[in-house]
């Protein structure tokens, strides 16, 4: 099995390249380089500088890798962005989602797994999310993740091959430090950045119906979710395409407990040794109340199991956090 993974060199890519390659799996990383860092895979890895976008470049690496396998991460992923800019979420995730599988389909690969997002539920009034889950997003985010796995599952059924929708929760933490998150998108690096900068937290709206009234979410250790794609990844080779067994599975990934914003806050402050009393502003629109995952199918019919918990997370994040801004530590 040979597999490659768009967005390879990316924060989650290179967690997902990085164990899948420990495990002995043939990686082929692909990524434009608009936020991958080619210093995060390991020097004899492959690295395919380009978009997946580009049908002429899929069709060669697909063929000169002999791929049998995709895993596709490369995705526009900011909430707000997409919200501004529709048509560029649409156009780079679905439009060019499409190319992707033409040439997937032309090369003969009969393996693809898709990176999805909690995003495709919306806000649902459930104190655990499961696959069965209405989903009804509420941005083109959300959308085009949804969009995103109609197409993928389409696709498979109709051309033989084995799919898998992976919908991520809250993704923290790094597996070494140089592999953190660069960006300050999510809400721990947010912190993070904040505090390096002298300035309080944020938590947006303390009035949900909640046990401290903030926001409810579950957060998965990134070296979790880049288990949880080897696992899934192997689930998938053990099937034969197109047959009986074949077909598609849609799993969360997530560890199925909830941390409220303000505990969050206070574990980060504990971690950084920056206390500092973080402001309330007003809620977001669209932010649920609580949003956590049922992470029982990925147990039950993987035997996968998230092993960090949200300290990990924090305690990791800082460290990478740390190692580009020295200057963040607490005097």
């Amino acid at each position: 099995m040979t597999w490659l993974i768009t967005g390879g060199a990316g924060y989650i890519g290179a967690h997902v390249a990085r164990a899948m390659a420990s495990a002995g799996e043939r990686v082929v990383a692909l990524d434009d380089m608009s936020t991958g860092i080619a210093g995060r895979l390991p020097a004899d890895m492959p690295l395919v500088r380009g978009s997946f976008a580009d049908r002429a470049l899929m069709d060669r690496v697909l063929t000169e890798h002999a791929v049998s396998g995709v895993v596709h991460l490369a995705a526009r992923k900011q909430v707000g962005e997409s919200v501004e800019k529709p048509l560029l979420y649409y156009r780079d995730n679905v439009a060019g989602l499409t190319v992707l599988l033409e040439a997937v389909v032309a090369a003969g690969v009969r393996r693809f797994l898709f990176s999805s997002s909690a995003a495709v539920y919306g806000v649902p009034d459930v104190g655990l999310i499961t696959e069965e889950t209405p989903c009804s997003p509420i941005n083109p985010y959300g959308e085009t993740k949804l969009t995103g796995e109609w197409l993928v599952r389409a696709t498979g059924r109709a051309h033989g091959i084995s799919t898998a929708c992976l919908r991520y929760f809250n993704v923290a933490g790094a597996a070494e430090p140089e592999l953190s998150d660069t960006g300050v998108s999510n809400v721990i690096p947010m912190f993070f950045d904040r505090l390096t900068r002298g300035e309080a937290p944020r938590i947006f709206g303390d009035g949900y119906p909640t046990p401290d009234g903030t926001g409810v979410r579950d957060y998965i250790h990134v070296a979790d979710l880049a288990e949880a794609h080897l696992a899934v990844a192997r689930h998938l080779d053990a099937r034969s395409p197109g047959g009986p067994e074949g077909g598609d599975l849609t799993v969360n990934i997530g560890r199925g407990e909830g941390v409220s914003v303000r505990e969050l806050t206070t574990l980060v402050a504990e971690v950084t040794g920056h206390r500092v009393e973080p402001v309330v502003e007003p809620p977001r629109p669209g932010d649920a109340a609580r949003a956590v995952a049922s992470a029982a199918r990925m147990t039950e019919e993987l035997g996968w199991t998230a092993r960090h918990g949200v300290r990990e997370m924090v305690e990791s994040a800082w460290e990478g956090w740390c190692l580009r801004h020295p200057e963040a530590r607490a005097q």
